[in-house]
């Protein structure tokens, strides 16, 4: 899954700051849909890591039945939190 392709598919735009309130919410929503039905252990993670960075995704054991999943997903926000403070810098 490619960000451009998440964004156009829930967004209809690959330009953020054109993503009016009511679009930005209604994809969300599409998207937590989307997650709740995904199988793929590879996409769900993808899923998950998007609606992450909008401030939307699910808790881990909600998200994940695999611990192994939800650890990867502790890593992520681990180095995007990372990634934060060194652009703070």
């Amino acid at each position: 899954m490619q960000l451009d392709d998440l964004l156009l598919r829930y967004f209809a735009s690959t330009n953020i700051a054109e993503i009016s309130p009511d679009t930005l919410a209604a994809g969300i929503e599409h998207c937590r849909v989307d997650l709740g039905l995904e199988e793929d252990r590879g996409k769900r993670f993808a899923l998950w890591s998007f609606l992450h960075m909008f401030g939307s995704a699910p808790d881990l054991d909600v998200a994940f039945e695999n611990e192994e999943d939800r650890e990867a997903a502790r890593n992520f926000m681990d180095i995007l939190a990372a990634s934060e403070r060194d652009g703070e810098s």
